[in-house]
């Protein structure tokens, strides 16, 4: 059968079936979403309003946390501007502990109001959210283990911050370095040293902390004089010389307590030796006791006190003794041609033959 035959007998489509047929899957497809329409619509409006609230309350939140740390720091400044402010409040110590900590109250903040947003807006798709957090949940430990050591420095550092252990020019001693904080960090601390150099020092490395800034310091003085000096007259000169001293500035700022006399810390045959303590403002000890030092070894010259390791003392009447006493008598084997070497017959050498 040829091919015009076949066309000839195959029946010829109707007219209105195809525009039937586009009707008909318009209708439903309009159906479709008249049904499903209002569903789009809530959850639309849901996304949107959650994305919403999660940005406002973000905001807020950040505003609040930054006003309370600018109050902060104004409350700092005018503390500082008192007498003792100097004494009791570090300006840059408290802003930068003040922003270390509105720095970490806002990132988990941000964290916690859009991760939970987040989770929200996917719940509202009708995603089963019990794969993604268990695979967050893996993913955490594994996070985890892997950066170990950045997480301890950085929770460290956390806790260091909130419980104020140290801060910008505190002296501090935390086992591996030791020196001047001039920065605090939530991974990294910075201490300058004794030799200006920087030390870098991990928060979690630090087991120990010395803060030789924090409340006061004690300045102790040796002093060690003769045993044959009188020792009221010593106790009385370092007294008036301490008393001297307190008065006077910036000494009347740093000392926090009179100069107490201990008492004799030691009795030997050459030395004796008299402690002195004070109590000092943090920090001061050092050049407290160098000043101390000075005044004392000055009052001593005065007042004729010898201290040990000065100019030995010297006889009141010259001594008779022979120079030469000390100097040994010749001995009379010297002489080759005394009795003694004639008289003296050397050792015959040993018969060895047979």
């Amino acid at each position: 059968m040829s091919l015009s035959a076949l066309l000839a007998a195959a029946p010829s489509p109707e007219p209105g079936s195809s525009l039937d047929e586009a009707a008909k899957q318009a209708g439903d497809a309009a159906g479709w979403v008249e049904e499903n329409w209002s569903t789009w619509l809530n959850t639309g409006l849901r996304i949107i309003l959650i994305a919403a609230i999660a940005i406002v309350l973000r905001i807020a939140i950040r505003r609040a946390l930054t006003k309370l740390i600018e109050r902060m720091n104004r409350s700092a400044q005018a503390v500082e501007g008192t007498a003792l402010g100097g004494l009791l409040v570090n300006a840059e110590r408290r802003r930068q502990r003040s922003e270390a900590i509105g720095s970490v109250l806002r990132s988990v903040a941000s964290f916690l109001i859009l991760g939970t947003a987040a989770l929200m807006i996917l719940g509202a798709f009708q995603i089963n959210l019990a794969p993604l957090l268990a695979s967050a949940g893996v993913a955490g430990v594994a996070l985890g283990f892997g950066a170990r050591n950045l997480v301890t420095d950085f929770l460290s550092g956390v806790f260091m911050i909130l419980e104020d252990q140290y801060g910008v020019g505190d002296t501090v001693d935390a086992g591996v370095a030791s020196g001047e904080v001039i920065e605090v960090g939530l991974r990294v601390t910075k201490l300058r040293g004794a030799e200006g150099e920087i030390w870098y020092v991990r928060n979690g490395e630090v087991k120990r902390i010395g803060n030789l800034s924090q409340g006061w310091s004690t300045a102790g003085v040796d002093v060690m004089v003769r045993p044959t000096e009188d020792l009221d007259k010593v106790r009385a000169v370092i007294t008036e010389t301490a008393t001297a001293m307190a008065k006077e500035d910036p000494w009347n700022e740093r000392l926090w307590g009179p100069v107490e006399i201990l008492g004799l810390d030691a009795v030997l045959l050459d030395s004796m030796t008299v402690r002195l303590s004070a109590k000092t403002m943090p920090g001061k000890a050092l050049g407290v006791e160098r000043e101390l030092r000075w005044r004392i070894k000055r009052a001593f010259d005065e007042a004729g006190i010898r201290i040990v390791g000065g100019v030995p003392a010297q006889a009141d009447e010259p001594s008779g003794a022979d120079p030469a006493a000390g100097v040994a008598a010749p001995s009379a084997y010297a002489s080759a041609t005394s009795p003694q070497s004639l008289a003296t017959a050397p050792i015959a050498p040993p018969n060895i033959s047979k």
